[in-house]
């Protein structure tokens, strides 16, 4: 059921002594906890990873699919979800490292569709009812998720807005558009609010991938493939699962909102993550493992290298997992609860810890994915840790089970 592995570790470690990596008593209890949570019933099966120095440690238990099967493995794909944010932040950087991007200047030039925007009076106006944005949108304000536009904490069709984002297909209930159809689609809508005034979540990262793409002159994936996937040897990361992988694929689940029960949110074979899709979507489209996502972390963690390689410059890594935010940009994410406001403050494309409310380091960064996934490094510690279901966050199984994982991930540090 458990596997531990040795990872060749190069680079500059400056953190506290952590040399002694990982303790086997906390492994234990971290076992019997995960454990605890299959017995459960809520989750079909997990992978997790704790990596720290030159021990990586990893647990698989349950099965791909509800009712048994075919077990999860250490190599099991998973859809990341929001997980995708922080690679396409580092896509991002990679093009401001060679001046193709800068963070301040506005946008307007890869994005003529933004250009020139109008801004709701207030979240609650008719869309005719705007004023002038009082600046351009720029990159910063994407990577930052303070562009002016972004999810709607609120029911659906609360706001003239949201139906408008409905019927436009931009809330996900539609047939996907290419990048340059949803991109237009976006355009013809006005802001929610001023950029560079308010945090609001998700649409930020899906500009960027567009951004990335037009800038890059090539496919979102197939920048992310030789600048990032490649390097770091992801090679099971990407926007879809190929025939030859989709075996490794789970179900992917939702939870009944009358019964708790799982039904299907979308199958392996056939499903939505089958086949290439028409928009790689930045946001929240990518799939991978836990030894793929962990040679992404462990760069970051690492300050930008990866096996003697230097993939981000160190200030590019040190400005991705710094807060960004002020107080007054924060409200609405503060105001949402434990899943946005739990960490304090926002980085690009992933959160900061900002205060010590668990056993989190402040400076620890990462995020978490609404279909079962969450992922963190901790940078006080040296500590790394992954943990993958297919199991969705709308219930409160999943995220008590990503809770547990956190607080022994902790205790398995070696004093």
């Amino acid at each position: 059921m458990s596997t531990t592995a040795t990872w060749d570790t190069q680079g500059n470690w400056a953190m506290k002594d952590n040399n002694k990596g990982l303790s086997e008593a906390g492994l234990r209890r971290m076992r019997e906890v995960l454990a605890r949570h299959m017995e459960s019933g809520g989750i079909p099966g997990l992978v997790a990873l704790v990596g720290r120095g030159e021990d990586t440690h990893v647990e698989t238990m349950g099965t791909l699919h509800e009712g048994g099967g075919a077990p999860m493995r250490r190599d099991t794909i998973f859809r990341l979800a929001s997980l995708s944010k922080p690679i396409t932040a580092a896509a991002v950087m990679l093009l401001v490292e060679e001046c193709r991007l800068r963070l301040d200047d506005p946008v307007d030039e890869w994005l003529p569709e933004l250009a020139d925007r109008q801004v709701l009076r207030s979240i609650d106006s008719p869309l005719e009812d705007t004023v002038p944005a009082l600046r351009p949108i720029t990159v910063r304000d994407l990577l930052t998720f303070t562009f002016g536009f972004g999810a709607v904490l609120a029911a659906p069709d609360t706001y003239p807005i949201q139906v408008a984002m409905r019927e436009l297909g931009l809330d996900g209930s539609a047939p996907e558009a290419g990048p340059d159809e949803w991109l237009g689609r976006l355009g013809r809508l006005p802001l929610m609010h001023q950029p560079g005034t308010l945090w609001q979540y998700h649409t930020g990262s899906d500009v960027l991938g567009v951004l990335v793409q037009r800038v890059a002159g090539q496919s979102f994936e197939a920048f992310l493939r030789e600048r990032l996937f490649g390097p770091l040897g992801m090679k099971d990361s990407g926007f879809h699962v190929p025939a030859d992988k989709i075996d490794r694929l789970p179900t992917s689940y939702a939870h009944d909102p009358q019964t708790g029960g799982l039904v299907v949110w979308d199958e392996a074979a056939g499903g939505k993550y089958s086949s290439p899709p028409v928009f790689e979507r930045g946001g929240d489209g990518l799939v991978s493992t836990v030894d793929d996502y962990h040679a992404f972390y462990r760069m970051l963690l690492n300050k930008g290298v990866h096996r003697g390689e230097r993939i981000l410059s160190r200030a590019s890594v040190e400005l991705m997992t710094t807060d960004h935010l002020t107080p007054e940009q924060k409200v609405e994410k503060d105001a949402f609860g434990d899943h946005f406001g739990r960490h304090g403050g926002y980085g690009f494309g992933m959160a900061v810890r900002t205060h010590r409310r668990d056993l989190a380091s402040v400076g620890q960064f990462g995020w978490d994915g609404g279909l079962g996934t969450t992922a963190y490094a901790d940078p006080v510690e040296g500590l790394t840790g992954i943990l993958f279901t297919q199991a969705a966050m709308d219930s409160l199984d999943t995220p008590r089970l990503h809770k547990d994982f956190w607080t022994t991930a902790y205790q398995a540090i070696a004093d």
